[in-house]
């Protein structure tokens, strides 16, 4: 057997196990067994173990059988190839426990969390607060208020300014436990629907905890407006809608008995027909109408409208006055209800068949709209196996503090904030030891439709109205996240439903991605090698209606972070007719997937070896050159035939060169960019006063990943000055304290004056060696097929974006990685190879805990509503379905 020449060890093979911590390289690596007692595990644990065991030395044959004939251990002598793969000798091997699948403690670099959500005591403090008549707010509980009563709309978090936490930090780094947090405050919304002209309004509460020094202020220098309107407010409940819906669609019951054999009922849970309002439902907030869509009560609703519409009018706080403007019916337009009855009686409406309900396939209970499995007596060959998974045989490599929502992993270390209305933000992300970005965050989700009918030819969603953060649920187990994942937990307010905690709403998981990271095979000394290719990430997934949208925050060892949406869920289907293809495609019987766009914008603010940054732009153009040493006229020149001679024509060759300069203002045309034909533009962040050994800038550049656009339509009305940001795929500001978002919940309602203008962020401002902010766009242009029923897939619809080291450094810092192998020839035997794998064997295994059994708890424990029927709330609150119809 050839021997591996000595190299230095960090333990004998007969040493005890110990493990190394994922923050500290002082401590010994992995060596030998898994530590702990040797159990006796039942016998079906141990039929699986045996199994995994032997599954993992075949694929350790397989990824080095073919360098390495007859492999050493790490320490120079052990279980050869061919031994390792045999079951007795698995068998026969001692055999411990894995150790705890749960994450060591972390050590986040202050004692305080500054972007913490505010824990439920807290809120509850300050709506006790703000209930009391001292305050003079004259608040109803929201549970009972109407549209015309004073309301709480959200408590939540009010983050500290940059500068008071960045003193923060820098303190602790002095001394931890004399280090001064900034004070704390609670944002607050309130709906005034009891003034004489109604409006909503933000507030800041504070410092908290509540005291005789607590005060209230209004919230106004972060928005482009002084007054939000009521008739863009935030929607915490639809049952005032529902009820002046019932009761306007009440004098309609004659004709939708005779077209859909359905009779409106108000508020039955099991009606035949359901309805959804589509949005934007103001310009200016002047006014509140929407587009009112029918479609059948059954799964798989939003596949399944029925070409049935109202024009909606639910503007101010009086609910006698909201009424129906316009009746549509396949293409049929009628000016009232009146007109659209009395073209029923009279026969002059052009009547349709009623589309029928989907049935069930293959003799099964599940309809096309579903996701029950129809081939179930009949799998793909070995479906019938669970897939595999991954197993940390030595623990956990990351850490965590649940206390701070603080994570670390391989010199990464993050701390996790957490608001209702995009949910999951990363601050202070640093990389061995330095900040590269105080925010990593997502600002809003864009989505506009196409078609002919009044519901897709004019819906432009901006998602962050509902609360991306609130509508977060728990993750499934084993299947939105790895076996091994730890979950984080999220607290959000709702003005119905309180303080709503959701226990998986984020889950961290390290991968393998079955990909070395860096590798080659050379013909000299240390040239042949590999460096493993892992990963950490941080997800949470939010359902908005029809849709579930994945976030990925992706960590790597190089120093890459990777921003990866992907979305999957239920299209918002139209009804398909003939006249309609060009609008999408066909999916069903009467159905068909809409045309639309995704773009989701994500503020980026990096601080590159300080605050001081600038914005190069690298572009790559291409000249001629004459060198002198070519002089070769068996090749032809590489330019047309001109003024100078054959001779020196025949040294003209074209070459690529690159181009740098700095962008110095947010007026230039490159501070707002649309990536270049065959992106032969790029783009950084540098510090010019940080230079690495070689003399380059230091930075951290953009790289494009899946699918980048930005919206097609520029123009429309419906989104003429909300998402602005759409626009393009990237753009740089300075970064102002007054300029926290991009977008805000109310920018959907009010695309004409929205609280918050991007295209105002462009004041001209010099971004030279500044403190600037990334505006980063991701997004698809989802053109459906058939393969989108009944849902979307992820491996389609997913869109990134990756930011990498540009001269951070100065070589690559992912070579450090332990997790890697080096290979050279065995001098004395040309056929051996010996190896280099640092002590760390990849081969190390053990008996893992055994899975947790699958279990899924109710999503939200509802507070008391005062009597009213909690599973009715429940529904109208999370889920925007208002009245129905039954047959």
């Amino acid at each position: 057997m050839a021997q591996r020449r000595s190299l230095p060890t960090h333990s004998s093979p007969t040493s005890k196990s110990s493990f190394r911590d994922a923050d500290s390289p002082d401590q010994p690596l992995i060596s030998g067994h898994c530590g702990g007692e040797h159990g006796q595990p039942k016998r079906q644990q141990w039929r699986f173990s045996s199994f995994l065991i032997v599954a993992a030395a075949a694929t350790l044959g397989i990824i080095v059988g073919s360098h390495i004939p007859r492999q050493t251990t790490s320490f120079g002598a052990g279980i050869g190839l061919d031994e390792l793969l045999t079951p007795e000798v698995v068998v026969q091997e001692e055999l411990r426990r894995c150790p705890s699948n749960l994450p060591l403690p972390a050590s986040p670099p202050a004692k305080v969390n500054p972007w913490a959500q505010l824990s439920i005591p807290e809120v509850l403090e300050v709506q006790e607060w703000l209930m009391d008549p001292k305050q003079n707010l004259n608040l109803t509980d929201a549970v009972t208020a109407t549209p015309s009563d004073n309301a709480i709309f959200l408590i939540e978090a009010y983050h500290p300014l940059k500068s008071e936490v960045l003193e923060y930090f820098a303190a602790s780094a002095n001394d931890m436990e004399a280090a001064k947090a900034p004070e704390k405050y609670a944002r607050v919304t309130i709906d005034h629907g009891g003034l004489k002209e109604p409006v909503t309004r933000d507030y800041v509460v504070g410092p908290l905890p509540t005291s005789k020094q607590t005060t209230m202020r209004r919230l106004t220098d972060i928005y482009h407006r002084p007054e939000i309107p009521f008739n863009a407010r935030g929607s915490s409940t639809f049952t005032a809608l529902e009820e002046a819906l019932a009761k306007a669609v009440a004098p309609m019951s004659e004709a939708v008995e005779g077209l859909f054999g359905a009779t409106p009922t108000g508020k039955a849970l099991n009606d035949t027909y359901i309805a959804g309002v589509y949005g934007p439902w103001s310009y200016d907030g002047s006014f509140r109408r929407g587009w009112i869509s029918w479609r059948y009560n059954t799964p798989g609703s939003w596949l399944l409208p029925i070409d049935f519409y109202q024009y909606f009018d639910w503007s101010g706080s009086d609910t006698e006055q909201w009424r129906i403007l316009k009746v549509v019916y396949h293409n049929q337009t009628f000016s009232s209800v009146d007109a659209f009855i009395s073209a029923y009686r009279d026969g002059t409406i052009i009547r349709f068949p009623s589309p029928s309900l989907p049935t069930p396939q293959n003799g099964t209970s599940s309809t096309w709209t579903q996701r029950g499995r129809a081939n179930r007596s009949k799998p793909r060959d070995l479906d019938h196996l669970p897939g595999p998974r991954s197993v940390s045989f030595a623990g956990l490599r990351f850490r965590v503090d649940r206390n701070q929502n603080y994570v670390s992993w391989m010199g990464w270390g993050v701390y996790i904030g957490f608001d209702r209305d995009m949910g999951l933000a990363l601050w202070d992300i640093r990389f061995k030891g330095e900040r590269i970005a105080y925010q990593l965050a997502p600002q809003d989700t864009f989505v506009q439709y196409a078609g002919n009918d009044p519901m897709q030819s004019l819906t432009s969603w901006l998602d962050r109205y509902y609360g991306m953060g609130f509508l977060t649920r728990d993750l499934i187990p084993n299947y939105d996240c790895p076996q091994e994942a730890v979950y984080l937990p999220s607290t959000t307010f709702h003005a119905v439903l309180g303080t709503i905690t959701r226990k998986r709403a984020i889950c961290v998981f390290e991968q393998d991605v079955g990909r070395p990271l860096t590798r080659h095979f050379g013909g000299w000394q240390g040239e042949t090698g590999a460096v493993k290719g892992y990963v950490l990430t941080i997800r949470t997934i939010a359902t908005v209606g029809n849709y579930d949208y994945s976030f990925d925050y992706i960590f790597q060892l190089d120093g890459t972070i990777e921003v990866k949406l992907s979305a999957s869920g239920y299209l918002q289907g139209g009804y398909w007719t003939p006249d309609r293809n060009p609008y999408g495609a066909r999916i069903g019987d009467f159905s068909m997937g809409s045309v639309h766009d995704h773009v989701i914008n994500f503020k980026v603010d990096l601080d590159i070896a300080g605050l001081n940054n600038s914005f190069l732009k690298t572009t790559s153009v291409v000249e001629t050159i004459y060198p002198e040493w070519l002089d070769d006229p068996d090749w032809p020149s590489d330019t047309k035939r001109d003024s100078q001679t054959d001779d020196h024509r025949s040294k003209a060759r074209l070459v690529q060169r690159l181009k740098r300069e700095y962008i110095e203002t947010e007026s230039s045309k490159d501070s707002r960019v649309r990536y270049s034909q065959n992106h032969r533009s790029s783009y950084a962040v540098v510090n010019r006063d940080a230079l690495n050994a070689w003399g380059a800038p230091r930075g951290y550049a953009i790289h494009p990943g899946l699918s980048q656009v930005h919206n097609t339509i520029v123009k429309a009305v419906r989104t003429e000055k909300n998402a602005n940001w759409a626009n393009h795929n990237l753009a740089v500001t300075l970064r102002k304290d007054t300029e926290p978002s991009s977008s805000s919940m109310w920018n959907l309602n009010l695309p004409g004056d929205p609280p918050v203008n991007f295209d105002k962020f462009f004041d001209g401002d010099n971004i030279t060696q500044k403190d600037l902010v990334l505006w980063i766009n991701v997004g698809t242009h989802h053109w459906p097929g058939s393969e989108d029923s009944p849902n979307t897939k992820t491996n389609t619809a997913s869109s990134s974006f990756m930011l990498t080291p540009l001269n951070y450094f100065d070589s690559d810092p992912s070579m450090e990685s332990m997790n890697a192998i080096t290979l050279d020839l065995d001098p004395d035997s040309p056929e051996e190879y010996l190896f280099d794998d640092n002590g760390v064997q990849q081969h190390h295994h053990c008996m893992p805990e055994a899975p947790s059994v699958f279990k899924y708890e109710r999503q939200v424990s509802a507070p008391d509503l005062k009597g009213m029927d909690t599973e009715e709330v429940m529904e109208r609150v999370l889920t925007p379905m208002y009245i129905r119809f039954r047959s």
